[in-house]
């Protein structure tokens, strides 16, 4: 069988490039060409990869830094729900009032009255917009009953209060807990007030006797309405039949008045 096979591979014709094994190892070497191709896209690829990982890198940090920045605004927003209601509101108060004390101090430096500096400062847009809503806030509605008047006069001396912080300060660094009395603390006696306190309540007394003075007496009745009673029991009784039937007789007590009654 084997001698078959090598009689038929002997009648083969030779190759028609002088044959062997030689001739296709030659033409499977690349030439230098394709070995630059070859080149230039392992480069391209190699170039490809760094951009690629380059934009990973990027992408990495920028998701470090809004994982910082997320992580920092759920901080604040929990201090935030943490403080009061009202915290912006107090805080922007408390800042003015900052603004103010300083004006007030470089207008002392400079020997000027800080109010008439304040109202050159003012649009008159702006004071009628305020002496409105101050109207609005704390209406004068005139004197109603004495417990109005009464507690109208309590609101105005509690809004002329200021705190002395430093002197809050110095009391509790000196009394500690026994500051804050309790049922069982015994305060009588025990408190003595500062010259600038009593002061100032003297010259806030001087000023409301000052203001009481220029009120005018209560008059219990007008002076010049005509006198149609005999004793003040009297008078509470016309006055109830003038607010029932005045309407009524206002007519015939007009012609009594001139005589032409019939």
């Amino acid at each position: 069988m084997a001698a078959a096979v090598s009689a038929q591979v002997a009648l083969l014709p030779p190759d028609p490039d002088g044959g062997g094994s030689s001739g296709s190892e030659d033409d499977a070497r690349p030439g230098p060409a394709a070995a630059e191709a070859e080149g230039t896209a392992a480069a391209a690829a190699a170039q490809k990869r760094e951009e690629r990982l380059r934009k990973f890198r990027e992408l990495h940090m920028k998701r470090n830094e809004a994982r910082k920045l997320n992580h920092q605004e759920v901080v604040e927003e929990d201090k935030r729900l943490k403080l009061p209601a009202n915290w912006e509101a107090k805080k922007a108060r408390l800042e003015w009032e900052l603004k103010v004390e300083e004006k007030k101090k470089e207008c002392a430096a400079r020997g000027e009255d800080y109010e008439q500096v304040r109202l050159l400062e003012i649009s008159a847009e702006d004071a009628e917009r305020w002496e409105r809503k101050r109207k609005r806030k704390n209406p004068d509605l005139g004197f109603s009953d004495y417990a109005a008047a009464q507690l109208r006069q309590y609101q105005r001396l509690t809004r002329q209060i200021k705190p002395d912080l430093e002197q809050y300060e110095k009391l509790k660094e000196q009394y500690g807990e026994a500051l804050y009395p309790t049922s069982n603390s015994l305060i009588h006696g025990t408190h003595v007030p500062s010259k600038e306190g009593i002061d100032r309540m003297v010259a806030d007394l001087e000023k409301q006797i000052e203001k009481r003075e220029k009120y005018s007496r209560r008059r219990p009745y007008n002076d010049d309405a005509d006198i149609d009673y005999i004793n003040e029991r009297n008078a509470k009784f016309n006055k109830k039949a003038e607010r029932f039937y005045g309407k009524y007789t206002a007519e015939i007590k007009q012609n009594l008045e001139r005589g032409t009654a019939v």
